[in-house]
């Protein structure tokens, strides 16, 4: 069966193809009679506009290319649920790439004429971003940029100075001096990492600090190298809940009661945090509004190109579950 064209549509109608084409972009310019002619062709052929079309004929592709560092990461996707339907509410349409598979992804993406690029996540290579961000609207979500970085983009994320002096005034309002940090590398794994030692030295605590990747492994072997020591804490605050949650792991196997002996403290307060086999205190890092913020700034940068970038920051809050007690 021979799809219908707006060619069809007008020949059915006893139209023009240019009134059938103001028609469909609702055009106050048409008469009643012919408006209606036009709609009632429309649905006795069953036609539908072609997107690839009207796109080509507006100059726009109405694609937003949105690059996710790591679809693993459950915050990640918690972003992308505020994001989506406020793109989709545009008439936007969202097209997912995820960087450590495809590290030329937001290039990829400029290559296709996307209106706009969201970064979620920090990548390992921003000079790709800082090359697409030239030619295409682009907002970094989730992350942070180095001081020193000449990357001039918008950037929304949650306020990781808050929310990691949070779970440490959290764990030293318990009772609690030893306390250590298994931190992350990058702008966000470095962000948390000084803010947790400023915070323990300012409510007298002592800090331990194990750098390595924001990963569950990374938590389980940093947690058996601090829960060995001579001295271990008696509380960690995890760089985030999969951390976290390879430190409970790593407290399992050594026998430490959680939280009688060791409070955990993770960060982002995933759906794992909140699992009733897990029920972990962490940092709620806001990821749906963070979506939903970056989601509405890119609609202004759309809109207006030429204004200024800015940072936004979303506060934290602190949920208390099962994983943490009086020290």
């Amino acid at each position: 069966m021979t799809r219908p064209t707006i060619r069809s549509v007008a020949a059915r109608a006893g139209v023009s193809k240019s009134l059938v084409s103001l028609v469909l972009q609702g055009s106050p310019k048409v008469s009643p009679e012919r408006r209606a002619a036009v709609l009632a062709a429309v649905d006795e052929l069953g036609y539908r506009p072609d997107p690839t079309a009207r796109s080509l004929a507006q100059g726009r592709t109405r694609a937003i290319g949105l690059v996710l560092d790591d679809l693993r990461n459950p915050w990640f996707v918690d972003v992308l649920e505020g994001l989506r339907p406020v793109l989709r509410a545009a008439g936007l349409r969202p097209v997912l790439a995820e960087s450590r598979s495809e590290p030329e992804a937001p290039r990829t993406f400029a290559d296709l004429r996307v209106d706009g690029v969201v970064v979620i996540g920090t990548l390992p290579d921003l000079s790709v971003v800082a090359e697409v961000a030239g030619t295409v609207p682009t907002v970094l979500a989730g992350t942070r940029l180095d001081p020193a970085d000449p990357l001039d983009v918008d950037v929304v994320a949650g306020d990781d100075e808050a929310g990691t002096r949070l779970a440490v005034e959290h764990v030293l309002g318990l009772g609690h001096r030893r306390v250590a940090h298994v931190g992350g590398e990058g702008p966000v794994g470095r962000l948390r990492r000084e803010a947790f030692e400023r915070a323990v030295a300012d409510g007298g605590g002592r800090a331990l600090v194990e750098v390595g990747t924001m990963t569950e492994d990374a938590g389980h072997r940093a947690g058996l190298a601090l829960l060995r020591a001579a001295e271990p804490p008696t509380a960690v605050v995890a760089a985030n809940d999969a951390v976290a949650v390879g430190v409970l792991a790593a407290a399992a196997d050594l026998g430490v009661r959680v939280p009688a002996r060791l409070s955990v403290v993770g960060y982002d307060d995933t759906s794992t945090a909140a699992l009733r086999a897990v029920s972990l205190t962490s940092v709620d890092n806001a990821a749906h509004e963070v979506g939903r913020l970056a989601a509405e700034r890119l609609l202004a940068r759309l809109a207006d190109p030429g204004a200024p970038t800015g940072l936004r920051l979303v506060a934290p809050r602190l949920v208390v579950r099962a994983t943490t007690a009086p020290g």
